[in-house]
């Protein structure tokens, strides 16, 4: 009810009551009465001022407190660093803070009673941004429930202000509008952190990720965190099942302990630190040599890691040692050509003198025969110095490679048999096993292998040909006394050989007579088990 109404009502009362009391009183009673009525009267109208006044000082003391309430209510929200705003249900502003106020421009305008498309004209530098929060707000109101999303506010000078922003619809009882809260802090710092922080994530993950070279992370006790691609496809894992493994369980010959004293090295220096040529076994148990150089993963300064690149060297180390080995040659065929020529005039005219003495000295057969045999090992050894030094150009033919072997086999079946072995040659394939060769030269090859199986006390020698689509493979199995694992990578250097009075020449020559036909060779083997020689050669159609 409106002040004027009450004051009317009031005024009102108060002619009929005066009218009540007096004029209608006196018309109908006496005079004592009329006097009595009269005291009761002022009696009263005490009573009703009292009540008047109490009540009016009630509403005063409510009122102060209301003023005091909305001046701590006013102080708190322009003492906060978010922008604090109330609408009523039709979206006039009923107040804002300073902060609010000053975001918008309307420090000056009285903007109590207004909409945001009413004030958006006051304040053209935010227009756009004062008729947006008309949508979000309607939004909220559908929703009819507190909102939280994030706004841009753009600014005069064309960046933006970001908020996150809170919107609280009220409602009466009968579900109408009653008002809207709005708080919004500004987290326009913060974003822009993130996003530094986003794009510097992003640069590093780019540079971990599409390093051409491989790279993996460990923790400080050795397991492996993360790996990029490259490492991946180095050792042909999948990311899976590297997470979590101890990265000694990845290296050949290199224990949890040593992987331990490289990291315990990298935290006390606080530096990376180059570990050289690092042999990892990839998924199906090869080698694979990575040039590794580590360094310490600080966060916070505090290193919580050990990051790990690498360059896979694998291809230009076996370069490196084909070539070692191809200058080794060469300095072994230039000394048969100089030498061998030398030793074997003198070499043949000591045979035939002791040959002579053989003849006419009965006594001492024993040690004729064994100078014969010393000057014929000799005899070998030029003999194989001088296939060296011969050149690899030679004539070459369509020969079958299965009957070569047959002719192989009864040749050297009777050394075999003398020494507890025995020789089996089979073929799998259809048509004819055709190869472009020396008849000679591969010979030599399968007479070398044979010797050599026989020497580690095999039994039995297996030797089978199988065609491919484009090749021929000679796989030569044995059941000797098989050859250590570090070993096998040196087969086929000049002069190197287990046997006490061998050279090591026989298998250079048999490596290099293979690849001036265009094979390859290959060994398997495991000690007191045996080895497999597969000796492939590009096929000939006939």
């Amino acid at each position: 009810m409106g002040k004027l109404k009450i004051t009317l009502l009031y005024v009102l009362i108060g002619v009929t009551w005066l009218y009540v009391t007096d004029d209608l009183v006196s018309a109908s009673f006496d005079q004592d009465a009329i006097q009595l009525l009269q005291s009761v009267k002022g009696y009263v109208f005490v009573g009703a001022s009292a009540l008047f006044l109490y009540l009016y000082l009630h509403r005063k003391e409510k009122f102060s407190k209301l003023q005091e309430e909305e001046e701590r209510l006013s102080t708190l929200i322009n003492s906060m660093v978010d922008f604090v705003n109330f609408k009523d249900g039709e979206g006039r502003w009923i107040e804002a803070n300073d902060f609010g106020l000053e975001l918008f421009q309307l420090q000056d305008i009285p903007y109590k009673g207004k909409t945001d498309q009413q004030l958006a004209t006051y304040s053209p530098n935010f227009s756009e941004a004062l008729q947006a929060c008309t949508g979000s707000d309607e939004q909220v109101w559908m929703n009819g429930k507190v909102t939280r999303f994030e706004e841009k506010i753009p600014l005069p000078d064309g960046t933006y202000k970001t908020f996150d922003t809170i919107k609280v619809p009220l409602f009466m009882h009968d579900g109408s509008r009653k008002g809207l809260v709005i708080i919004g802090r500004d987290i326009t710092q913060r974003v822009e952190m993130e996003n530094r922080l986003n794009e510097s994530e992003q640069k590093y993950k780019s540079l971990f990720d599409y390093n051409p070279e491989p790279v993996f992370m460990m923790d400080l006790t050795g397991r492996i965190q993360d790996v990029n691609t490259q490492f991946l496809n180095a050792l042909g894992y999948t990311y899976e099942e590297l997470m979590g493994r101890p990265v000694c369980r990845l290296l050949e010959k290199v224990t949890a302990s040593e992987v331990q004293k490289i990291i315990r090295r990298i935290v006390t220096s606080r530096k990376g630190t180059r570990n050289g040529d690092v042999q990892f076994l990839n998924q199906g148990g090869q080698s694979v040599l990575l040039h590794c150089t580590s360094v310490p993963m600080i966060v916070n300064d505090e290193i919580k890691g050990v990051i790990c690149y690498g360059k896979d060297v694998t291809v230009i180390r076996e370069t490196q040692e084909r070539l070692r080995k191809s200058e080794k040659l060469s300095v072994v065929g230039e000394l048969a050509a100089s030498v061998a020529h030398e030793v074997r005039n003198p070499l043949t005219s000591l045979k035939g003198f002791v040959q002579l003495l053989e003849q006419e000295d009965e006594k001492h057969q024993h040690y004729y025969s064994i100078m014969i045999d010393e000057l014929n090992r000799i005899n070998r050894i030029v003999s194989e110095l001088l296939m060296l030094a011969k050149p690899q150009e030679t004539p070459l033919s369509r020969c079958n490679i299965f009957d070569l072997l047959i002719g192989v086999k009864n040749l050297m079946d009777s050394q075999a048999h003398y020494y507890g072995a025995s020789i089996d040659v089979s073929y799998s394939g259809e048509g004819p096993s055709l190869l472009l060769g020396e008849t000679d030269q591969l010979k030599q090859i399968f007479i070398n292998l044979i010797k050599n199986a026989v020497e580690a006390s095999a039994t039995k020698i297996d030797i089978r040909i199988m065609k491919q689509e484009e090749s021929i493979q000679v796989i030569v199995q044995d059941n000797g006394i098989g050859i250590e694992r570090d070993r096998i990578k040196h087969l086929g250097e000049p002069f190197y050989s287990s046997k006490e009075k061998g050279t090591g020449l026989g298998l250079t020559i048999t490596h290099r007579i293979i690849h001036s036909h265009g094979g390859t060779i290959q060994y398997e083997s495991e000690v007191g088990i045996g080895t497999t020689v597969i000796v492939t050669f590009p096929e000939t159609h006939a």
